[in-house]
């Protein structure tokens, strides 16, 4: 006999759960994996976008963009392509395919040689192409099986599968975007490996969603890399530019602060390099190198106000043109003058009867005072060059010339004037103390300059370093006369560079090349005298960096000492 519901109740008796109800558990069993699925995506995403943001490296980032894709749509291959600056082609960036051991772009170190896809064939957008079209598009591709696709030419495709082997099927196209909404590339996945049988499965609508957006992180970051990365070469041009301008107001300087910068980086990375003696705890960073490159660069920019006459002062009495022309004109006058007195006395002499021998007094006169005439004038001509050292002698006999006095038009005139007369006066070289103070205040104006510039945190210091580079230890350096304690390591290491280009610069008019032997030889007295830093100094000296440099920019007639076997100077 049947119990009724009602006694089964009373029994205990549970009903059967109802077809509906299992399948309404199921689809929530489903909606809940589906839910941790999607949120350990979105987790991985934020993961991917992060460390995305923290490349620094165009490469890395290339390399980053299809690694991560690939780990989330179980991608077996995948290629990164890049608009190239024309915009008219698809350059190939990243390769990947792990069924055929294939990795090529990026970071690993194998160039890929395809040739770039044209978005543009014969002026005409290049639509037959899956990648170009998306590019030029904006719209993804998603392909279950490339064989059976229509619309896009899939022949290269299939002959590259002819030829390895390998058997195309999926695959996602998806545009990558910046900030700005430009397509800068396109991502390209193969066949999405299924999770559970390992086969080859079509690339599912919520993954390409997944995708599409780290795709868009993706461009984002590379933009921010690539914008950073231009700035910076717009950084280097424009100071590399303000560099070869300052060269060019003088011929004699030209190249000085390119060869600066190579002379500085030399030191800098040798002095990274010791494991032993007093810089073996010295690491500069890379940062720290690009800011010792940059003051490098820009040590010289003050120059930018410095009169060019004053730079261009190859002898004592040059301006804008050498005035000792002028002197040469003059004694040539007074040479005439006294010639017009001799031939007016001559004349009265005549007048009044005078002996042959008294005329013949009057003839010698004249050429004794013409004599003296060229020998002062010599002696003034040999007092302009630079490399004549004037003795306490020769400013008595500059001084006793300019002393003496002619007359033109009635007017009595001194043969030199003032201002000739200090210029001829400098002991050394040929720059007064007032035209030195010039030249030295472009140190001033360079650490001025620079440090009205915002340079970035880690670039700080390009100004303190650029604007040292003529300090000395002892403290008898300007502009500000710093002392060791002072000075930063990176700005002695510049001054000494600074010294030994200006040493044995080979294209100076104005002196003879010095060669290396002496040239190490005064950096030497230098170090004595407490004027460059020391340890810098044996450094440069005993690594052969100045023989590396030298055998690079001297010329062979410079290099009069062994490479093994370097010349320091005093001790």
């Amino acid at each position: 006999m049947a119990r009724s519901k009602d006694a089964d109740q009373d029994a205990g008796v549970k009903p059967a759960p109802s077809r509906d109800f299992e399948d309404l558990q199921r689809e929530v069993e489903d909606i809940r994996l589906h839910s941790h699925e999607l949120s350990r995506q979105i987790e991985q995403l934020t993961e991917i976008g992060l460390a995305l943001s923290g490349q620094k490296q165009v490469e890395s980032i290339f390399e980053m963009i299809v690694d991560e894709a690939r780990v989330l749509t179980a991608a077996d291959a995948g290629t990164l392509y890049i608009v190239d600056d024309t915009g008219m082609n698809l350059e190939f960036v990243v390769l990947q395919n792990d069924t055929m051991n294939t990795r090529m772009g990026g970071t690993s170190g194998n160039p890929i040689t395809l040739p770039p896809v044209k978005l543009y064939v014969d002026g005409r957008p290049n639509h037959s192409n899956v990648s170009s079209y998306v590019a030029l598009s904006g719209q993804a591709v998603n392909i279950e099986d490339v064989y059976e696709a229509e619309g896009f030419d899939f022949s290269g495709t299939r002959k590259y599968d002819q030829a390895t082997g390998y058997r195309s099927t999926s695959m996602l196209v998806l545009p990558m975007r910046n900030h700005e909404n430009d397509i800068i590339g396109v991502l390209q996945l193969l066949n999405a490996k299924d999770p559970e049988g390992g086969g080859v499965t079509a690339f599912s609508q919520d993954i390409t969603r997944i995708v599409a957006a780290l795709a868009s992180q993706a461009a984002v970051a590379l933009t921010n890399v690539q914008l950073i990365r231009d700035l910076k070469r717009l950084l280097y041009s424009f100071i590399q530019s303000i560099a070869a301008a300052i060269d060019a107001k003088s011929p004699y300087t030209a190249g000085h602060i390119d060869r600066v910068v190579k002379l500085t980086m030399l030191i800098a990375e040798a002095v990274n390099q010791q494991d032993q003696g007093p810089f073996k705890d010295v690491r500069f960073s890379e940062d720290e190198l690009e800011e010792l490159r940059l003051a490098a660069w820009m040590h010289d920019v003050g120059k930018i106000v410095t009169p060019e006459y004053v730079v261009d002062k190859a002898t004592k009495l040059q301006t804008i043109f050498d005035r000792v022309e002028l002197v040469k004109s003059r004694f040539a006058l007074i040479e005439k003058t006294v010639q017009a007195e001799l031939l007016e006395r001559l004349l009265e002499a005549a007048a009044k009867g005078s002996s042959p021998e008294e005329m013949r007094g009057f003839s010698q006169e004249f050429e004794d005072r013409r004599q003296e005439l060229r020998r002062d004038c010599e002696f003034i001509v040999s007092c302009n060059l630079p490399g004549e050292f004037m003795t306490d002698d020769k400013l008595a006999r500059v001084k006793d010339i300019a002393a003496k006095t002619y007359v033109l038009d009635g007017e009595q005139r001194s043969y030199l004037t003032r201002d000739e007369v200090d210029n001829l006066c400098i002991r050394k070289g040929t720059l007064t103390a007032k035209e030195r103070k010039t030249i030295e205040n472009h140190a001033v104006v360079t650490l001025d300059m620079l440090s009205r510039l915002p340079f970035p945190k880690r670039l700080r210091r390009v100004p303190e370093f650029a604007g040292s580079h003529h300090e000395k230890l002892d403290g008898s350096g300007y502009p500000n006369g710093l002392t060791k304690e002072d000075l930063p390591l990176q700005a002695r290491i510049l001054a000494v560079a600074d010294v030994f280009e200006a040493l044995t610069a080979k294209d100076r008019p104005y002196k003879q090349p010095m060669k290396l032997s002496q040239a190490v030889k005064i950096l030497g007295f230098m170090k004595k005298d407490g004027h460059i830093d020391p340890d810098v100094f044996d450094l440069f000296v005993n690594c052969g960096l100045c023989r590396q440099y030298a055998d690079k920019e001297l010329s062979p007639d410079q290099i009069d000492q062994p490479a093994d076997r370097p010349d320091q100077g005093p001790g």
